[in-house]
């Protein structure tokens, strides 16, 4: 959103920082997602971003987007929401024999990794002044190609999450 995280910064002793912007709720829609290879354990960072509010047209596009990149088979976790399920996803799996969906179970966001690559996306740009829209996917889109760049980080969103992962021990 336009509006800022705030959140807790250091300054010189009576000298309270003051973020000064203008209200607006625009805001920028992204989908996310991580994925882990099996065979060379690398991860990756994918993020689909609208101006629009996300439905299951855009979580489609999303998933189209993600196995362009991916090969061989594909299952994609995640999280209970009706844009992440219906007839145009059951669509793409029936005509996408290599993408399988499952799905979290209700109420648990401490087993999806993608809401530790926001706390951190979120906490790199809280205390920002973006003037507009723009200016707010510029900086979403730097602060996703430094996250995607760097392993230690998004392997530590998957080894904080209580997601039972059985990967070989040099994965951690």
């Amino acid at each position: 959103m336009l509006a800022p995280t705030v959140r807790r910064t250091w300054a010189p002793v009576g000298c309270t920082p003051l973020i000064r912007h203008r209200f607006a709720n625009d805001r920028i829609s992204v989908i996310s997602g991580v994925s882990v290879s099996p065979t060379r354990r690398r991860l990756g960072l994918y993020g689909f971003f609208f101006w629009n509010n996300i439905g299951q047209a855009e979580v489609v596009a999303f998933l189209r987007q993600m196995l362009r990149h991916l090969r061989g088979h594909v299952i994609a976790l995640l999280d209970n929401s009706n844009t992440h399920q219906g007839a145009p996803l059951r669509d793409l799996c029936r005509s996408t024999p290599r993408l399988h969906l499952e799905y979290f179970p209700a109420y648990a966001p401490e087993l999806n990794p993608d809401e530790a690559v926001w706390g951190l996306l979120k906490g790199n740009l809280a205390n920002g002044q973006p003037d507009d829209l723009a200016d707010l996917e510029g900086d979403l889109q730097q602060e996703f190609r430094q996250l995607s760049r760097s392993q230690s980080k998004l392997r530590g969103c998957i080894l904080q999450s209580e997601l039972p992962f059985h990967l070989p021990c040099s994965f951690h």
